[in-house]
């Protein structure tokens, strides 16, 4: 079986048959850069994977708060390869480039920080630390040939990297059986606690009985592994963290479709980029820190603090304000706490309960809250995300926003369907004039709401 019969099985995943052609197109380029890295592979059976990026329709930086996010899976994401081998060697190829790892499935690996290779090396490193065990003769680990390609603009905002860490810890997790081992049986039940784990190997916190390292250096939570592993096509799901769970699932309208425009701002989490993406979760981390000492409680995050009591908001007003000498200063713990509370507590009920009633206008105008209170108390939009946003509903689109970790990447618009071709060149055009200097970098396209990561059964590629 080649890639090429991958595409009936893509589209029955629900990808539609536009993505499906471009992914089984991406697994023949993926197959044919393994063939001339690794040679040929006769006899070892290859297990394929898509895993999507994911568009964050509301929730900007909630999760790592507790806090709720509205999600679903874009259409473009990783294919990947996976050939087993039979000593403890990881080798990941880029197939794109041709850049090509080479490391051990080893507790003590030390990723380089600003390199792609730091997201597969923390991947193998966590999983040798947390489910330790013999497999006597052979090494504890079976290492793998792997293999990837994506159609994800890096550094949009789409969860690009958590995407791959999630692709290489599908291929080690299957040629390991790794869901059979008892610390992952006492651990991982669901999906959702897998997001939740996969989320921690990502920022480094432990996870039940599974102890955390340093991560890739982000403070973040698990929202993008939550959406990535649970969407499902033609649905938004709302979730709330910390832990993971699902509250309820809500249409996308059926004659709509996103539309997603990436600014050429790159938003990576690394440097200075990093810091302020961190930033936003200190900010967070330190209003429940004062909460906590102000009122004896062991609230976990501001969402907790909340449910605690109806004068809690009030409350955490007041405390972040008479916030004495410390590394932030009371206003800016202030308004970090009112986004939270405007994201997540008003704007995300409502305009779910919006999209329910079919009443898109409503939905709209409270996208447009969101985007603002990000560009006002968050402080995580650039001029050029700004622009995408406004240019956004002036060419009609029900509703846009940015999404992400913001300071660069992309925003989302919602679009007819029947529109959606004429809106994205009027909406490309309206940008590049405000930004020429971005007009190479930028990327304008559509997706679907797709499918979440999932194996291609039977594809059974052989070199």
């Amino acid at each position: 079986m080649t890639p090429a019969d991958a595409i009936p099985g893509l589209v029955e995943h629900g990808l539609t048959p536009a993505a499906a052609r471009q992914k089984g197109a991406m697994l023949a380029r993926v197959v044919a850069a393994a063939a001339a890295a690794y040679g040929p592979q006769p006899d070892r059976r290859a297990a394929a994977y898509f895993v999507p990026g994911r568009i964050e329709v509301l929730g900007k930086h909630t999760d790592y708060a507790g806090g709720r996010s509205l999600l679903a899976a874009a259409e473009r994401g990783f294919c990947l390869v996976a050939w087993p081998r039979e000593d403890d060697h990881i080798r990941v190829l880029d197939a794109a480039c041709g850049e090509a790892i080479d490391f051990p499935f080893n507790p003590d690996l030390s990723p380089p920080v600003g390199h792609w290779s730091n997201y597969p090396m923390t991947v193998a490193r966590r999983l040798a630390r947390n489910f330790p065990g013999p497999r006597a003769p052979r090494a504890a680990w079976s290492g793998a040939d792997i293999a990837f390609a994506s159609d994800l603009p890096p550094a949009a905002g789409m969860s690009s990297s958590s995407a791959l860490m999630i692709a290489i810890f599908l291929a080690l997790a299957e040629v390991n059986q790794l869901a059979a081992r008892e610390p992952y049986r006492q651990n991982i039940a669901s999906l959702d606690d897998l997001a939740g784990y996969l989320g921690t190997i990502e920022n480094g916190q432990t996870f039940g009985s599974l102890e955390g390292d340093c991560g890739v250096g982000t403070f973040g939570g698990s929202e993008d592994q939550t959406a990535i592993l649970t969407s499902k096509p033609g649905q938004l799901r709302q979730y709330v963290y910390a832990p993971v769970r699902l509250e309820r699932i809500l249409p996308l309208p059926p004659a709509y479709t996103f539309a997603v425009g990436v600014s050429g701002v790159v938003a990576a989490k690394t440097g200075s980029a990093r810091e302020q993406y961190n930033r936003a979760s200190r900010l967070a981390a330190a209003v429940a820190d004062l909460w906590r000492r102000a009122t004896g409680r062991n609230d976990p995050h501001l969402a907790a603090a909340l449910a605690s009591s109806p004068q809690a908001a009030e409350r955490l007003r007041a405390v972040a304000l008479a916030a004495g000498p410390g590394p932030f200063e009371p206003a800016a713990l202030a308004a970090r706490l009112e986004h939270f509370l405007i994201e997540s507590e008003e704007v995300m009920p409502a305009a779910g309960d919006a999209l329910l009633r079919g009443d898109l206008e409503a939905f709209g105008r409270l996208v447009d809250r969101s985007q603002q209170a990000a560009e006002n108390l968050l402080g995580n939009q650039v001029p050029e995300t700004i622009c995408l946003a406004r240019t956004a509903r002036e060419q009609g689109a029900a509703a846009a926003s940015a999404f992400g970790a913001g300071f660069g990447g992309g925003v989302w618009a919602l679009q007819r369907t029947d529109q959606a071709e004429a809106f994205l060149t009027a909406w490309a055009r309206a940008y590049r004039q405000e930004f020429p200097q971005h007009a190479r970098a930028s990327t304008f396209f559509l997706t679907a709401a797709g499918p979440a990561a999932f194996k291609l059964e039977g594809l059974g590629i052989r070199d």
